[in-house]
């Protein structure tokens, strides 16, 4: 039940082997120009170790699609210059952001985690919508 309230504000979560993940997107208005087809968001990300053991967030991967189905895909080391280490009960935040040709658009991907024992596993991002106030929403 919680998951279906923070998604109706807004926020989508998920957990993947006790690290859960919300994201909260943004449509940054002031950064975007609609004449120009440029569309900003800022996303604000909370990782949160909800597990008995500390583990690392190595890499991460994101699969960004705009609404005409052009894909872009982000890999690298960490998360804005950081490889955080997450004892348990200990949570990091950051925002970042991405800019579409379009007025709407979706993202997900993961981050790969290290445990204490050297294990590296795949912690998923969930999916979430990107839309702007001029995007028209319809329900299937």
């Amino acid at each position: 039940m919680k998951q279906l309230i923070e998604q109706a504000k807004g926020v989508y979560v998920t957990t993947t082997k006790s690290i859960m993940i919300s994201v909260e997107p943004e449509f940054l208005k002031e950064h975007s120009d609609p004449l120009n087809r440029r569309f900003v968001w800022a996303y604000h990300v909370r990782i949160e170790n909800q597990g008995a053991e500390t583990v690392q967030l190595v890499s991460r991967y994101w699969h960004i699609t705009d609404a005409l189905g052009q894909v872009q895909e982000v890999t690298g080391d960490g998360v804005i210059g950081e490889q955080p280490v997450l004892a348990p009960g200990d949570h990091f935040e950051y925002s970042s952001g991405t800019p579409l040709t379009t007025a709407s658009g979706i993202m997900h991907g993961y981050y790969v985690m290290e445990a204490e024992t050297g294990e590296n596993f795949v912690a998923k991002i969930p999916v979430f919508s990107l839309d702007s106030p001029s995007t028209m929403r319809q329900l299937h």
